[in-house]
């Protein structure tokens, strides 16, 4: 079938707005949003820049706006986008495109590393490993699973409006060692967010929850760490 792909194109080294272009691209039902960019690339446009790397939902290098809505491109089957209609793609917002589809990611790693995303121990290292009990696992289970893909982020209206807010996947990065019982470093992290711009920022739109394609409850995470700042404990 054949499918047109609307995307907003932006070259920094063109004066002027970012513009859509359309292209028609042939395609099966079962193919993704990634595999028509590469035919694009490919076979049409060698110029259209994008990232992408593992293309198994893995890597989180190709998070974008497709329909409206951020997503994974590896990951978004053109049958389910409604393809009788036009596709559209963009670069997910909040944060400065560098071209086309391609965005300057340091702002939102920036936020990620100020959150100290590492175990924190006194040193008195075990004689073989540190011993954790499955419910203990279990409290920060999910924020494992994050792969900085930043759909979550730059799809909150708080991030949009305000750069300097952590955004829900600093917050996210922060709670799987806030909450991990082998962690010593739960204070320092809870004084970092507990800034206007860290947790007290987020407005509970569940947009970053929708966002991420991991399947992580954003938003009760970061409900989970203001419980922590509130009653000083975990």
């Amino acid at each position: 079938m054949d499918a047109h792909v609307k995307i907003l194109r932006y070259n920094p080294e063109v004066v002027g707005e970012a513009e859509w272009k359309t292209y028609t691209v042939s395609l099966e039902p079962t193919d993704r949003v990634l595999d028509a960019l590469h035919k694009i690339k490919w076979e049409q446009d060698g110029t259209l820049t994008f990232r992408r790397s593992c293309a198994h939902g893995v890597c989180g290098s190709d998070a974008m706006r497709i329909n409206g809505r951020n997503r994974l491109a590896c990951k978004t089957l053109i049958k389910d986008l409604n393809p009788e209609k036009e596709i559209t793609v963009e670069p997910i917002k909040g944060l400065p495109v560098l071209k086309d589809l391609v965005v300057d990611m340091e702002p939102f790693f920036d936020a990620y590393r100020s959150v100290m995303p590492f175990l924190v121990t006194t040193g008195h290292e075990p004689t073989r490993e540190r011993i954790q009990s499955q419910a203990d696992r279990d409290r920060f289970d999910d924020t494992t699973k994050c792969i900085l893909c930043a759909a979550c982020t730059t799809s909150c209206p708080v991030f949009w409006s305000d750069g300097q807010y952590f955004g829900p996947q600093a917050i996210v990065g922060a709670h799987r060692f806030i909450f991990d019982s082998r962690d010593e470093g739960t204070e320092q992290r809870l004084e970092i967010l507990n800034d206007k711009e860290g947790v007290w920022r987020c407005r509970t739109t569940f947009n970053c929850t929708e966002a991420c394609p991991r399947g992580i409850e954003v938003t009760k995470a970061i409900q989970e760490v203001k419980r922590a700042l509130i009653f000083r404990r975990v």
